[in-house]
């Protein structure tokens, strides 16, 4: 998952027309990304139940390899619908996430999406989120920044929100749990 997310950054990097290796200084020392394994029960109501509520990825990229029953689904922005992404054997979703959308300047969007659960049948789901070192600070990349394109977002240290953000996820809470619009630079 490791090497593959390596080469799916080089591959954004020359799509914004820079170096292939530019984004592997946030990634070759003491980088943060972990493996999750999700069980979601078979629910004979599956319209009462959510398996993850709607949500954006806070890290670089998501990699989830396709499993035997469906259940992530994307909001469409055009009109707001939930889409369910289709199964295809063998293959892997790859989510953009927050940290992709600030480097990017909002060149590339961290999508939105959630999980259903299944009426028939129990799910797993084994996403790797590949995380920058926790001292990288995120900004917008200085090479995607001008006059015409100035910066969108504030910067904000990794870990610091990646610490704030596991200690509040379950919490229940009067405000929202911190999010990348939060440092979105008003204009």
């Amino acid at each position: 998952m490791e090497k593959l997310s390596f080469k799916l950054m080089e591959l954004i990097a020359l799509s914004l027309g820079l170096e292939a290796k530019r984004f592997e200084e946030f990634f070759m020392k003491d980088q943060t990304s972990f493996i999750r394994l999700n069980h979601y029960p078979r629910c004979p109501n599956p319209d009462l139940a959510l398996g993850v509520g709607p949500h954006k990825d806070i890290g670089a990229l998501t990699i989830l390899a396709q499993e035997e029953v469906a259940g992530l689904e994307v909001k469409r922005k055009v009109d707001e619908e939930w889409i369910r992404v289709k199964l295809i054997p063998d293959a892997y979703i790859i989510n953009l996430g927050d940290i992709v959308q600030v480097w990017s300047n909002d060149a590339f969007e961290s999508p939105e999406h959630r999980v259903v659960v299944n009426s028939e049948k129990e799910r797993f789901s084994t996403p790797f989120f590949f995380f920058p070192a926790q001292e990288t600070e995120v900004k917008p990349l200085e090479e995607l920044i001008n006059d015409q394109n100035p910066s969108k977002y504030r910067p904000y240290k990794w870990g610091k929100f990646l610490v704030h953000r596991f200690n509040t996820n379950f919490k229940k809470r009067k405000v929202d749990n911190i999010q990348i619009y939060h440092y979105k630079i008003k204009g």
